[in-house]
């Protein structure tokens, strides 16, 4: 059986799309993990006795970096474990 240039273009078109479609929705799955939830850091930072800016702490535990948001956390005066305590809410999705 011969297959039609048109028919293998038209083949070759979608399946183009149909790669793009998965890397775009691979991308959006993947976006979710961007967001964070910084208040519920925050707020437990509070809650342990945050005297200083509990905010820019558990951004960089948003960030990943996990020890700069504790030592951040632990010079605002949260004490070790709430401050890691909180650091890893900053890095998951809100609720």
């Amino acid at each position: 059986m011969r297959t039609s240039t048109s028919t293998r273009t038209s083949t070759r078109f979608a399946g183009v799309l149909v790669g793009l479609a998965v890397s775009l929705g691979g991308a959006a799955l993947a976006a979710p993990a961007a967001r964070a939830d910084i208040p519920a850091c925050v707020n437990m930072a509070v809650q342990a006795g945050a005297t200083g800016d509990a905010t820019a702490a558990c951004t960089r535990g948003v960030s990943g970096d996990l020890m700069g948001c504790v030592d951040g956390l632990t010079q605002a005066g949260v004490p070790g474990g709430a401050a890691g305590g909180a650091c890893r809410l900053a890095a998951q999705e809100p609720r």
